[in-house]
């Protein structure tokens, strides 16, 4: 594979992890009651967010170099309602599947690949831009999924990054690692 775009691929690779592994935290903190939860009667609950990161992920991967991303089986507005059928660990598991769709997609991408148009709702996207497009779009949710978590969590919440008042310590210690790691 070409040099860049085995970088790139690589790059999207590891930022949608680790964008799954903040939300993953997060919710992890969350308790069933809470993660059903809306604030307000306008609001999405933790459930709705993760059902519709699923759904989509799932949709836009799922045969994606071959597909429009918008497969006629997804239900969008579906994925903001929450059913019976619809416990912590079916969604969950809708979650993990959309990630794995995604994640799979990512890794078998060839360099002829690139060079693909593929569409999305019939608009024509290059690879670079779906991934980039899908990369805004799940950032958009982890963050509120993250805020809406904490919230919820109040006092009990364990942050995901750098704790208040600790960021000139963890600067040192990354400077020092890296000036180690140089030698």
């Amino acid at each position: 594979m070409d040099e860049f775009r085995r970088l790139y691929r690589d790059d999207m690779l590891e930022r949608f992890q680790a964008t799954k592994g903040l939300a993953d935290r997060a919710l992890a903190q969350v308790a069933d009651t809470d993660f059903f939860r809306q604030i307000d009667e306008e609001s999405t609950s933790l459930a709705q967010m993760v059902k519709h990161v699923g759904g989509n992920l799932r949709s836009r991967f799922t045969d994606w170099l071959t597909t429009d991303g918008e497969k006629p089986d997804r239900h969008r507005d579906q994925e903001f309602v929450i059913g019976k059928a619809d416990t912590r660990e079916a969604l969950s598991a809708a979650w993990e599947h959309g990630w794995a769709c995604l994640f799979g997609s990512i890794e078998a991408l060839e360099d002829e690949d690139f060079m693909r148009s593929i569409p999305i709702r019939s608009e024509p996207h290059s690879i670079p831009k779906a991934l980039s497009r899908s990369l805004g779009h799940v950032s958009q949710h982890v963050g509120q999924i993250i805020y809406l978590a904490r919230h919820l969590r109040g006092a009990e919440w364990q942050t995901l990054s750098i704790p208040k008042g600790q960021s000139q310590a963890f600067l040192e210690k990354m400077q020092s690692r890296w000036e180690k790691d140089a030698r």
